[in-house]
């Protein structure tokens, strides 16, 4: 009965330190969110207009998408289209070598994630540098993300520094960053010191901004009346990758369209408050036109957004912002870690997401929900995610993907449960269970006993004794 999920969870949770400390990273965070969500009277009508209008502007897209590309060509922006991911990568690549770009320096965005392009670039000799730290140091390592907002914070100061040390950050950077601080630069390195390895960090990419062709963003918000994106960041590293190079490339995903300011400014109230319970990031930039003498390009990018968008079921998805809330509260993210998840999205969000994109690849992460609704209640666009992951569990049997055993006991079930005679008779055998040995229950129930105690059957069933209290208060 082990899904995909499961047994990667399964390895997860034998980590009992690691485990502890990412539940409570990430309950942390969403305690920080609940802190900010009682500070403004007009949360739940926020959530509410925020809702409302992500369900406007999807359903309006190719309106809004056409008013967003006319005035970011007005601003002087080339814009481009792509259908899938394969386009998108190609794009890139192509205004890239018409620029004779080596070195691209990258803010984050899950979009090329989602596309692969870090590997489509460097597989064609271009050399990709992620400028927000966490997904530097995930980039330096060789692994993914485990979050879409904090994405490395799974991962140890002392695991950092034995990175940096691997590709030579701390014996170049290591003196100078000791220096600015005026410590000593062993102890420094034997504490592997938060602040040291951020400003090792920190002079690290400064050479990259300095020596890259091209920086690329992604977008939180594209706004459709002014044709100009909205990148939010806590480190400042998108300004960096965009202020320098010559050349600007926007990733953005077509759903991240809203309509005017107005609209903006809702998002804007809610994104970091939900997301790592900030009354707003440090950084908001605006880009609305190239630099001088430079060039902006937005490649648009569909990827199975318009199926998604013509999914009755599922469409509500298109509506997300990618905040991260719904991981930060999820427990069975919290107790099982990123990796245990197929899609490179983990969490809520990522179970849906993933569906939609291969459902034979990644059914297994259907079972990583207690249907607690604790995502529904924290997400600021009033994403039914539980109700979707619902709906994909009942359409699993006809994917041919329900498990065999459930499929068994669910039928076995119907037949005790529409022959009274025979749900009788089991509840008055059911006691006998209390006399087997554990190794015998356990052995027979397999997966159903692993981590649970078997529970004590009683001698008399409910309906037994309420016959029974009935019959008394006769007698009365």
């Amino acid at each position: 009965m082990s899904t995909s999920h499961a047994k990667k969870a399964n390895e997860f949770v034998k980590l009992t330190d690691v485990v502890d400390r990412h539940d409570a990273t990430f309950w942390s965070v969403r305690v920080k969110r609940d802190t900010m969500a009682h500070e403004v009277p007009e949360w739940e009508n926020l959530r509410e207009a925020a809702s409302l209008i992500k369900k406007h502007t999807v359903t309006h897209l190719a309106g809004y998408l056409e008013k967003f590309a006319a005035n970011a060509e007005r601003n002087g922006v080339k814009v481009h289209w792509a259908n899938d991911a394969d386009e998108y990568n190609a794009i890139v690549l192509d205004i890239l070598k018409d620029h004779g770009v080596k070195k691209v320096v990258k803010s984050k965005s899950m979009l090329t994630e989602e596309c692969g392009l870090n590997d489509s670039l460097i597989a064609h000799g271009i050399d990709v540098v992620e400028t927000d730290l966490g997904e530097r140091i995930l980039q330096l390592l060789g692994v993914p993300p485990s979050h879409i907002v904090m994405p490395a914070i799974h991962i140890t100061r002392e695991q950092v520094l034995e990175c940096f040390r691997g590709h030579g950050i701390i014996q170049k950077h290591g003196q100078v960053a000791a220096d600015s601080m005026h410590g000593d630069l062993k102890t420094l390195v034997e504490e592997a010191d938060p602040t040291f390895l951020t400003r090792c960090a920190r002079y690290h990419l400064r050479d990259n901004f300095m020596t890259a062709d091209c920086g690329m963003t992604g977008a939180n918000f594209g706004v459709a009346d002014t044709g100009e994106v909205v990148v939010c960041t806590n480190e400042g590293n998108a300004d960096m990758s965009t202020s320098i190079p010559p050349l600007h490339i926007v990733s953005m995903g077509i759903e991240k369209l809203v309509p005017d300011y107005e609209s903006l400014a809702v998002f804007q109230r809610l994104l970091a408050r939900n997301g790592t319970g900030q009354p707003t990031t440090v950084y908001t930039s605006h880009f609305r036109k190239p630099r001088p003498e430079c060039e902006m390009h937005i490649v648009l990018v569909d990827n199975g957004r318009s199926d998604i968008l013509g999914n009755e079921d599922h469409w509500q998805t298109l509506k997300c912002m990618r905040c991260g809330a719904c991981m930060n509260t999820c427990p069975v993210y919290r107790r099982s870690g990123g990796y245990s998840y197929s899609y490179f999205i983990p969490g809520p969000i990522g179970v849906n997401l993933g569906m939609l994109r291969n459902s034979d690849a990644h059914y297994g992460n259907c079972s990583a929900c207690s249907l607690c609704c604790s995502c529904d209640n924290v997400c600021p666009v009033k994403v039914d995610f539980s109700t979707q992951i619902y709906k994909w569990r009942q359409q699993l049997d006809g994917m041919h993907h329900a498990d065999p055993m459930k499929k068994t006991m669910s039928e076995g079930m119907k037949v005790m449960f529409d022959h009274p005679a025979i749900y009788t008779t089991a509840l008055r055998l059911a006691p006998v269970a209390n006399v087997l040995p554990s190794w015998l229950t356990g052995v027979a129930l397999g997966a159903w006993t692993y981590g649970h105690t078997m529970p004590k059957f009683a001698k008399k069933s409910f309906h037994q004794l309420w016959k029974e209290g009935l019959k008394d208060n006769k007698d009365e």
